[in-house]
This record gives structure tokens, C-alpha cells and sequence, in this order.
């Protein structure tokens, strides 16, 4: 079974100083670069994913400002790919799938952000399309919420989207474990 590391968004607009910063981004980079790190050393493969949002004046992501770059903490390598999507879910109209299939992958481990939003949307499109996946837990960020007048704290959020992927899209793990 072929495993790769897949980074989602992990973008400077998401930090703080960005234009659409995320609570414990930091954290959860800090713990995606650590899985980065190990996956290298292991031979792993990796795959990059970043968002842009190709709308004059967009929120975030707008193509060609530094926010839209990946952040420093999980910098590509020469040889990594580095897909860009336009859409939540990182196989939507992207060649993700093509390229984990070109090189004979079948299980995905997931890191980055927003957990509510690409984290969720790629991680139940890859269970979907057929791939195990794994999603560490502590190295993913969300932002608050407010629905129906209710302020929702960003690490509830956080937690209730990872709630609802285990046990029937993805298995929940930490980066320490992953790394170990």
C-alpha cells in the first residue's frame, strides 16, 4: 500500500497578518511541517495543494499576492508537485487524482485547512474515489462560525468536522503518531 502526504492550503492569507486568518493555524503548520519532514526522510511522496480565487478583489487567495503563496513551514521541494485548485475539494477539475494514481498511490494522509471546508470536501472526495485516508487531526485549522445567531468558536467547529469524517471517510490520527 503507497502512501503520500497531501497539504492542503497551507497559505500565508491564513495566517495571522493574512487576509483570512484561521485559529491555531500556526500550530496546525507547525505539525504539517513535521509530517512533511518525516514523509521526506520515509521516501514518501508528497503532494502539494494550494487555493486560489481567481475573482477580481477576492477575499483571499487572490492569484499572484503573497497570500496566495504557500506558507514557509511547508515550502515545496524540487519534484514535489504543487496542485491548484479553485474549488473546496482538492480533486474537483484538478489532475490530483491522475497524478495519485500515476504514481500508485492508495492511501492518503491529509493536513492543512480550513477543516470545515477542503480538509472535509478532499477528504470524503479521496475516501470516495476510493483511497483510504488519514487525516491528522492536530495539524489541520478551522475558523469560527456563526449560524442561526450562534457564534461558534473555531476549535468546536474544528472538532465537529472532524467528528463527522471518522469512522466513514477517514481514520483520525495525530502528527506524533504519524510521525512515530
Amino acid at each position: 500500500m503507497a502512501t503520500a502526504l497531501v497539504i492542503v492550503d497551507v497559505q500565508n492569507d491564513y495566517f495571522a497578518g493574512g487576509r483570512f486568518p484561521l485559529a491555531g493555524m500556526e500550530a496546525a503548520a507547525e505539525n504539517a511541517g513535521r509530517a512533511l519532514a518525516s514523509s521526506r526522510d520515509a521516501g514518501m511522496a508528497v503532494f502539494h495543494v494550494r487555493h486560489e480565487i481567481p475573482s477580481p478583489g477576492a477575499p483571499f487567495f487572490e492569484p499572484g499576492t503573497d497570500g496566495a503563496e504557500i506558507h514557509r513551514l511547508v515550502t515545496p521541494e524540487d519534484g514535489e508537485p504543487v496542485v491548484t485548485k479553485r474549488f473546496p475539494n482538492s480533486f474537483r477539475s484538478t489532475d490530483l487524482e491522475a497524478q495519485l494514481r500515476a504514481a500508485d498511490i492508495d492511501e492518503v494522509v491529509v493536513v492543512g485547512a480550513q477543516s470545515n471546508m477542503c480538509i472535509d470536501a478532499t477528504a470524503r472526495a479521496a475516501a470516495d474515489l476510493g483511497f483510504a485516508v488519514t487525516v491528522l487531526h492536530d495539524a489541520c485549522a478551522a475558523k469560527e462560525q456563526r449560524f442561526d445567531g450562534v457564534d461558534i468558536p473555531a476549535e468546536t467547529v474544528h472538532r465537529t468536522f472532524m467528528a463527522a469524517l471518522s469512522p466513514a471517510y477517514a481514520t483520525l490520527s495525530t502528527t506524533s503518531d504519524f510521525v512515530d
